[in-house]
């Protein structure tokens, strides 16, 4: 049989749990050949709000198993703590296409190269408060946002001539 992807249920926000118990499953029975890699597609993310570095998951409550199916990979995995079973089908779950895992994979390859990024929630024309630098503590209103670079161009008044800054989003905070 040939190797193929397939998509696993798992308990919401217990997807790594679930990984780490079906890996620990995969080798005690020695099933090492036939269940091959198990994904948990996330990204690791700063919350504004905190400055921590978190982890998203790009589907919360799913991870990708690529293995051989059979009665008793099928088992293994369906037997696993964490794990509330294959989606798509109860005994003959269909794979998820090839096209979608390489999309996910190449999602996955670009955020292990990159530093990781702050969290965007700011919309063009929203006021925010500034809380580093110069200006920290005054208000201003989003004018241009730059995902890529994680920057906001914000304008600011001072002394009642508005100034416009660049500042990273870990730089700025929602007024709510």
């Amino acid at each position: 049989m040939a190797m193929r992807w397939y998509a696993v249920n798992t308990l919401s926000g217990s997807e790594e749990r679930a990984r780490k118990a079906l890996e620990q499953r995969v080798k005690l029975y020695g099933f090492e050949e036939r269940v091959n890699n198990i994904l948990v597609p996330s990204e690791t993310v700063v919350d504004p709000k905190t400055k921590r570095k978190i982890t998203r998951r790009f589907y919360p409550g799913y991870m990708l198993v690529q293995m051989e199916l059979d009665n008793e990979t099928w088992h293994l995995v369906s037997n696993t703590p964490k794990i509330i079973g294959f989606v798509g089908g109860s005994r003959n779950p269909p794979p998820v296409p090839d096209e979608e895992v390489k999309k996910i994979t190449r999602m996955l390859d670009e955020e292990e190269e990159e530093a990781p990024r702050p969290v965007l929630d700011f919309e063009l024309g929203e006021e925010v408060r500034l809380t580093e630098g110069p200006y920290a503590s005054m208000r201003g209103n989003v004018e241009e946002i730059n995902e890529s670079r994680g920057k906001l161009r914000v304008t600011i008044n001072i002394f009642g001539r508005p100034v416009s800054t660049e500042l990273g989003f870990h730089q700025v905070e929602k007024l709510s």
